[in-house]
């Protein structure tokens, strides 16, 4: 999105930090977990949590994150798990649950 890319040179951040430093903003129990082989993307990962977006930066991701479009649209009975197993809540046929 180029505006993650406008709204990181106003932080002085990276794109990633600002999509990280959004998911963060929204609610205090969310985790992001993005994953990394390279140290680099590890410290630019954890330099997230000290991005402090603005509430218009929020309002600004928020309004374009609504409006994107899923490529593909699953119901919850055509997902499954990583095993091939229902969603949770539902019957495990292979017994890992």
């Amino acid at each position: 999105m180029d505006l993650l890319g406008t709204i990181a040179r106003r932080a002085a951040a990276t794109p990633a930090q600002i999509a990280l430093a959004w998911l963060l903003a929204r609610k205090p129990w969310i985790a992001p977990i993005p994953g990394t082989r390279r140290l680099t993307r590890l410290e630019e990962n954890t330099g997230a949590a000290g991005v402090e977006l603005t509430p218009d930066d929020l309002t600004e991701v928020e309004t374009a994150a609504a409006q994107i479009q899923p490529a593909t649209s699953l119901t919850r009975s055509q997902t499954r798990t990583s095993c091939g197993c229902p969603p949770s809540g539902q019957t495990a046929a292979c017994g890992t649950r």
